[in-house]
């Protein structure tokens, strides 16, 4: 698994904090997989919201001009990555402007860099960044593969649907278990 990379995607403070009844053992989960990609030599991406002060990239966006001001900026502690999968020196942290990691961002320049063609996708929320990417990285000729267990969403439904109906269509789903005992 060489070619494969782990995108760890707006799991950032903010993002897990706002998720009402989110499954408490999520981010310790995710760290697992985490471990065990750094473990295997699997290269570890974090994807992360990052705008400037005043959000003057956001003024078009219908999602994003909604945010309130400060929020996903350097001095917004809620836009940290959650301490649970903090990164490690030297692992890449990129920074998107939209939902998709690759919108507003160098992710493509990052993965095609270090020769990567395989992406295991995890993140908050199912319905928003892991969806995007997993359409703009299908489109990108990625191979791709979804942690269902690693994603969430303020909708079980939405996530559910998502994950047993629509990703399988163009990416293999599995859990974070059944992840880690592949890469053994």
């Amino acid at each position: 698994m060489t070619n494969s990379a782990l995108l760890v995607m707006d799991v950032q403070q903010a993002i897990v904090d706002r998720l009402p009844d989110h499954d408490p053992a999520y981010t310790s989960r995710l760290a697992r997989a985490v471990t065990a990609a750094r473990t295997a030599g699997v290269p570890v991406v974090h994807v992360v919201v990052g705008l400037r002060p005043g959000h003057p990239e956001t003024k078009s966006s219908p999602s994003f001009s909604a945010l309130p001001d400060g929020a996903f900026t350097d001095a917004d502690p809620g836009a940290a990555i959650h301490p649970d999968v903090v990164p490690l020196p030297g692992e890449s942290i990129v920074t998107k402007k939209r939902v998709s990691a690759f919108t507003g961002s160098d992710l493509d320049l990052v993965l095609r860099g270090g020769a990567i063609d395989h992406l295991i996708l995890t993140g908050l929320a199912t319905s928003g960044v892991v969806l995007s990417t997993l359409r703009q990285a299908a489109d990108l000729d990625y191979r791709l593969t979804v942690l269902a267990d690693g994603c969430g969403d303020a909708d079980p439904e939405v996530h559910r649907v998502l994950t047993e109906k629509v990703f399988p269509r163009q990416a293999d789903v599995t859990t974070v278990d059944a992840w880690i005992s592949a890469l053994a």
